[in-house]
């Protein structure tokens, strides 16, 4: 079975959040990396263009196998990809308090921080930390 692309480098988080030209989206993911890493106790490691904090090794029913980071983020165009669903019935209540959003099966796309309540993204990333932690597969 091939293994994931995706995996921690040594490229500077710090650089790859300067090189942001939009100020507040560059604000933004300073306020990402202070909050996780305060959550995870991590320091951010780049994996590709995502930022991620923690390692896992996960394996599903189906086989497929890896490691990924417990929780991250990514900037992208048009939104900050949040990598900190799991799936909890915590998550599904936190995500009807959080504000404007989309989401995905394990992302949760926030246009702005100013969109949302920081303060549910705070507890949505402690959750997906605590999940993560008692075993749970992000989700796929």
């Amino acid at each position: 079975m091939a293994g994931n692309k995706t995996k921690a480098g040594m490229a500077s988080v710090a650089g790859f959040i300067a090189r942001i030209k939009d100020p507040e989206r560059r604000k933004d993911c300073e306020t990402l990396v202070r909050m996780m890493k305060k959550a995870t106790g991590e320091k951010p490691v780049m994996w590709a263009t995502m930022i991620g904090f923690g390692s896992i090794h996960y394996r599903y029913a189906s086989g497929h196998e890896g490691d990924c980071f417990m929780v991250g983020f990514a900037p992208r165009k048009p939104d900050l990809v949040l990598y900190v669903l799991n799936g909890t019935a915590r998550q599904e209540k936190l995500l009807g308090e959080l504000g404007r959003h989309k989401r995905g099966k394990s992302c949760l796309y926030i246009r702005r921080l100013a969109d949302v309540d920081v303060k549910v993204v705070e507890k949505l990333v402690a959750d997906s930390v605590r999940g993560m932690k008692r075993g749970a597969m992000p989700c796929s």
